[in-house]
């Protein structure tokens, strides 16, 4: 390399950095793309194009080029790190874990994993772990945002929300415009000032939250050529169109599913899915996947456009079978495939815009749909952080939220009727009043046998992990969720028209 090529490496990485601090993540691409043709192995380059890609949510080839920078530097921190930060956004936290540790085996004063490490901690309830990783990260870097999180979650669960609230403010101090991190820290802060009674300064904190969580990421969801919401539409005009939906179900005499019982759990974020998943992985010779597309080949196939349906429509038993192979082939990947005599649990609380396809490739399958009081569902959407989906983004104003739900109502109703599916509808106000006979119910429903061993969902949780926004709830003992959205009726009243109609129809109080 030459004195001058070797300037112009230097020169790219430090563009390439300078674009990714300030938020250009595809700018900064095209500089590590120069410096990776120069020289096709250089860590520092192939991280920081893993940091673009991430950024862009382009995860698989973002791990792709962390391995690469690790086959090439296995002892470089910066590359576990990274590392560590697509597992996470990816939600694969056990993972994340064991690359955050390996970062600080090879660094030990490694700031952004130790704070990694809390955050992992917390969440799964190891109070003691997450306040020594986050104790050291603050040692480092006193304003490191991850590590006060993690402190805070904690104070919050231990009923130490004054000393939370103090914590964050302090925080909030040193972050003076919208950032992911000054999003989650007002999130904490309304989490502290709820739990302490402070409803109109929670509702204003949770609000400021939403704000920069939607600011944030604006350019990139402006380019979207639809949301969430008119995604599900369309996918429900595209039913409504299908003029003979009778004979939908594909036969399953050419395809014999590699277990024993295949379920589909969906309903509704916050709708207590998660609860469902860990309750029923809770059963012997039983896996559950969580919030996994394990559809996406036939989802680029028939829900890409508005004629998709139409075409699904179209195909016999043998020209959906890659379809049904490449499902198969992804939940395999995932390590979740039960013994052949055993059940499982497919859990995503979205996957009714999935019905019709799963309708006409799995006619077998046992299909959950779980129904929370839309006030409450809607109310826990708005105030929880989620990380960042189509559908989340839609949570960021409770009119939206509202308009949301009701859109994904209509199309689940729409499909469980036209395509004559037989779903057991769970309430979530049964199962956490009347435990036992809400869960001898379902396994009834799935032709199993009731055991014992489903009150040890939280145990269950604990071991396997859980990713979602529900993973404080459920690694606790049986957790009574309904009526939270009563604090803020005030704040409910504009949405209440929207939601007032399923309040009925799935037969909650409408007091």
């Amino acid at each position: 390399m030459t004195p001058a090529q070797r300037l112009g490496v230097e020169q790219a990485r430090l563009d390439g950095w300078d674009r990714l601090q300030s938020g250009q993540p595809a700018d900064a691409m095209a500089f590590f793309q120069r410096v990776l043709e120069i020289e096709p192995q250089d860590p520092e380059a192939l991280v920081g194009m893993a940091s673009s890609l991430r950024q862009q949510g382009q995860l698989r080839d973002a791990i792709l080029s962390c391995d690469a920078a690790i086959r090439c530097a296995p002892h470089y921190a910066a590359a576990w790190l990274e590392r560590a930060f697509v597992l996470t956004a990816g939600g694969s936290i056990d993972a994340a874990f064991e690359c955050y540790t390996r970062t600080v085996e090879l660094d030990s004063a490694n700031a952004a994993a130790l704070a990694g490490l809390a955050s992992i901690a917390a969440r799964r309830g190891d109070t003691d772990d997450a306040r020594d990783a986050a104790m050291r990260a603050l040692s480092l870097e006193p304003n490191n945002a991850i590590a006060t999180f993690a402190l805070a979650a904690n104070e919050i669960d231990a009923g130490e929300a004054v000393a939370a609230a103090e914590r964050i403010e302090t925080l909030l101090e040193t972050l003076p415009s919208a950032s992911p991190e000054r999003s989650v820290a007002y999130n904490l802060l309304g989490d502290a000032r709820n739990r302490l009674g402070q409803i109109e300064a929670a509702f204003d904190a949770y609000t400021l939250g939403k704000r920069d969580f939607a600011d944030v990421h604006a350019v990139q969801f402006a380019a979207r050529d639809q949301s969430h919401r008119a995604f599900i539409e369309m996918i429900a005009a595209g039913v409504a169109k299908l003029a003979d939906t009778k004979s939908w179900a594909l036969s399953d005499r050419d395809h014999e599913p590699p277990v024993a019982r295949h379920v589909f759990l969906l309903g509704y974020p916050r709708s207590g899915t998660t609860l469902v998943e860990n309750i029923l992985a809770s059963l012997p010779n039983t896996t559950a996947l969580e919030e996994r597309p394990t559809l996406r080949d036939a989802d680029q196939a028939f829900l890409s456009d508005p004629r998709g349906l139409e075409r699904l429509s179209s195909l016999d038993a043998s020209t959906v079978e890659p379809y049904r192979e490449a499902y198969w082939a992804k939940v395999a990947a995932a390590r979740a495939m039960p013994p052949a005599d055993g059940m499982f649990v497919d859990m995503d609380p979205l996957k009714g815009t999935r019905l019709p396809i799963i309708a006409r490739l799995f006619p077998g399958a046992r299909i959950i749909v779980m129904q929370r009081d839309p006030r409450d569902v809607v109310w826990s959407c708005f105030h929880t952080n989620f990380a960042l989906t189509n559908a989340s983004y839609e949570f960021t104003d409770l009119r939206n939220t509202a308009l949301h739900y009701d859109a994904m109502m209509r199309l689940t109703e729409l499909c469980l009727a036209q395509f004559h599916i037989e779903a057991h509808r769970l309430r979530y106000d049964a199962l956490v009043t009347d435990f036992d006979v809400t869960t001898r119910h379902l396994c009834a429903f799935l032709g199993i046998d009731w055991s014992p061993s489903l009150r040890h969902f939280d145990r269950t949780a604990k071991e396997r992990g859980v990713a979602t926004a529900s993973a404080a709830q459920v690694r606790k003992p049986l957790y009574n969720g309904t009526r939270q959205w009563e604090r803020y009726r005030k704040f409910m009243e504009p949405v209440l028209p929207i939601l007032e109609p399923w309040v009925a129809r799935f037969g909650f109080d409408a007091s």
